[in-house]
């Protein structure tokens, strides 16, 4: 079974606080995990040093393995030197849908028949 690298919730309501642990895949986000390798506690300042807690020998042996970080995980681990991360891009994503097009269209023209029907009417 394929692992993970990933951050479990804890911490109180509209307080997060995160452990860095390794999980199967299939388990819950905050389920049972393989081992706790880290803290992180996004309410600290960005240049806060206890921010992020992480005992980089478990975190290299888990990447050796083949353990997969998550997203923010990763940024993590590129933070401190342990792997490169590749920013990804995805500019069709701010794109609009095909039924939000479908509709502009018809508003367009219902406003368009709309200002001739007036245009006719003041002529």
């Amino acid at each position: 079974m394929s692992t993970k690298i990933r951050l479990s919730r804890g911490g109180a309501k509209k307080r997060p606080y995160y452990y860095i642990v390794v999980a199967h895949s299939a388990s819950p986000r905050d389920g049972r995990y393989i081992e706790q390798i880290g803290t992180f506690n996004p309410m600290l300042p960005k240049d806060d040093a206890t921010r992020v807690k992480l005992d980089l020998e478990r975190a290299k042996h888990w990447l050796s393995v083949g353990a997969q970080p998550s997203d923010r995980v990763a940024r993590i681990l590129d933070a401190n030197g342990l792997m490169k991360r590749v920013a990804s891009n995805n500019p069709d994503k701010a794109k609009p849908k095909k039924k939000r097009v479908e509709r502009e269209k018809a508003e367009a023209a219902k406003a368009e028949a709309k200002a001739k029907e007036a245009a006719a009417a003041a002529a």
